[in-house]
């Protein structure tokens, strides 16, 4: 990936004035994402509750505070951009308030009350279920993010979601040639 394309990622991802930015990766699509984590120590937590064994641990979603220059920022958007690592979530509040958020969203249930596994960080998942939310589900995918982040099928853009006003999507796609 050429250096202007991860400029201008990095750009948009911190764009925001006051906010904090979060990663929302995906440990099956990173390999050894948790020696990642431990070799760098950014502020992170599974979103997976309780004692795990290993391949679950390993293969689980992390969220991620990102520090704007710091080398594990350097290595999600360098290596993991176009290869659906994750998606880029931009809000206020801290790591602990956005963890109890996405906790919220990785349960889903069936039409006959089953509770499965819901891979909202996917963002091959994500692009394609955002825009079918009404007013409500939005409300409730977004509750304190501000902007969402993450590539399109072509790495070329980055796409951005924004809660409009209380019924809306706003989707914006962010050429990086």
């Amino acid at each position: 990936m050429t250096s202007t394309r991860i400029e201008k990622i990095h750009r948009e991802l911190f764009s925001i004035p006051k906010s904090r930015v979060y990663a929302v990766l995906d440990g099956a699509s990173i390999k050894n994402l948790l020696l990642h984590l431990d070799e760098h120590e950014p502020d992170y937590f599974c979103l997976y509750q309780g004692d795990l064994p290993h391949d679950v641990e390993e293969a689980a979603p992390y969220l991620v505070h990102l520090e704007k220059e710091s080398p594990f920022t350097q290595w999600v958007i360098e290596k993991g951009w176009g290869n659906h690592w994750g998606i880029f979530a931009v809000a206020r509040e801290n790591i602990k308030a956005m963890r109890k958020h996405f906790r919220t969203l990785i349960m889903v249930k069936d039409p006959d009350g089953k509770r499965l596994f819901f891979r909202f960080y996917d963002p091959r998942i994500f692009k394609t279920f955002l825009p079918t939310c009404n007013g409500d589900e939005l409300a409730e995918v977004f509750g304190p993010v501000t902007c969402y982040m993450q590539e399109e099928d072509e790495p070329d853009t980055l796409l951005a979601f924004r809660q409009e006003n209380s019924e809306g999507l706003m989707i914006d796609g962010i050429g990086l040639a």
